[in-house]
C-alpha cells in the first residue's frame, strides 16, 4: 500500500487552506515529506489532517525554489535529501527577486543532516531519489523564467523527483518538473530498471492546454502510464487536458490518495 497525503497544494480543500506550493507526505516502506510547501501553512494543514510532522524524520526536496522549501525553517533537525544545486541562490528573471530557500546553504547544513547528491540515491528497498535528470526530449525545458546570481539562465538542474517501485509498476512523483515530466519518467525507468509505470503525480510546470502539454500527454501515453495526477504548477487549463485523458482527480490541499500496490520487498 502507498499512501500520499497532500499537506499543501495550490488549491484549498474542504478542511485545509492553500498557498502556491507543494508538500506531500509519502508513506510506502518509509515515511517522508516530499517538499515542504512555501511557509508554516503546512503546520496548520497537518494538524487538521491529524498528521504529526514531528514523527517524520526525513525530508526530500525536489528543487530549491521557495514554494517547495519555505517550510524548512519549521522542520529543523531532520535528515534532508537534495541535489547540491538546490542550496544555491535562485532568482526570477522578471524582476531579479529572490526565489530560493529561506535559509542559506550554511544554515541548511548546520540545521539539518544533509545528503547532497547528483546521483540516484535509494532511500529504502522500494524508494529512490532520482538525482539529476537528463534533459532528452526536444520539447521540455526549452525556456526558463529564472536566473542564477551571475544573471545567467537557470534551467534548474537540481530539479528531481522520487520513484517508488511496486509489483504493478512505478509510482513517480515530481515537484515542479522543471526538467520535464517525460524526462523524469524516462530517467526513473532507467534508474529502477522497471519499464512499467503505474502512476505519475505532482507539478508538471504546464500552464496551458497547448502544444507542449499535448506532446507531454502523447509521450506519457507512449510510455503507457496508467494513472496521472497533475497538481501544483499544472495550471487548470493544462490539468483539464490530463483529466480528459486519464480521468484524473483534481488535487487540493488535504487530498489523500491510497494506491493498493504491493511494494517490491513485500511477500
Amino acid at each position: 500500500m502507498i499512501k500520499i497525503t497532500v499537506i499543501n497544494d495550490n488549491l484549498p480543500g474542504e478542511v485545509c487552506g492553500s498557498q502556491h506550493g507543494l508538500c506531500f507526505l509519502i508513506e510506502a516502506d518509509i515515511r517522508f515529506l516530499f517538499d515542504t510547501g512555501p511557509s508554516d501553512i503546512i503546520l496548520g494543514n497537518a494538524s487538521k489532517l491529524q498528521v504529526s510532522l514531528d514523527e517524520i524524520p526525513l525530508i526530500v526536496i525536489s528543487h530549491g525554489h521557495y514554494d517547495h522549501t519555505g517550510g524548512l525553517p519549521f522542520l529543523i533537525g531532520r535528515q534532508l535529501i537534495c541535489h547540491p544545486g538546490a542550496l544555491e541562490p535562485k532568482y526570477r528573471k522578471s524582476d531579479g527577486s529572490w526565489n530560493g530557500i529561506p535559509l542559506n546553504a550554511s544554515e541548511i547544513r548546520d540545521k539539518f543532516r544533509v545528503t547532497e547528491t547528483r546521483h540516484p540515491l535509494w532511500l529504502s528497498p522500494a524508494v529512490v531519489f532520482l538525482g539529476e535528470i537528463p534533459r532528452l526530449t526536444g520539447f521540455e525545458s526549452t525556456s526558463t523564467a529564472f536566473m542564477t546570481s551571475e544573471g545567467h539562465d537557470d534551467f534548474i538542474p537540481d530539479d528531481s523527483g522520487v520513484a517508488i517501485v511496486t509489483r504493478d509498476g512505478l509510482v513517480i512523483i515530481s515537484g515542479c518538473a522543471h526538467a520535464g515530466i517525460c524526462n523524469i519518467v524516462q530517467h526513473a525507468r532507467k534508474v529502477t530498471g522497471t519499464e512499467k509505470v503505474y502512476a505519475v503525480m505532482g507539478g508538471f510546470h504546464l500552464k496551458e492546454d497547448n502544444n507542449v502539454t499535448r506532446k507531454t500527454i502523447q509521450c506519457l501515453e507512449e510510455m503507457k502510464v496508467q494513472h496521472v495526477y497533475p497538481s501544483h504548477c499544472t495550471e487548470m487549463d493544462a490539468r483539464r487536458a490530463f483529466v480528459d485523458k486519464w480521468e484524473s482527480p483534481i488535487i487540493t490541499s488535504g487530498t489523500v490518495i491510497n494506491l493498493p500496490l504491493m511494494l517490491i520487498d513485500q511477500d
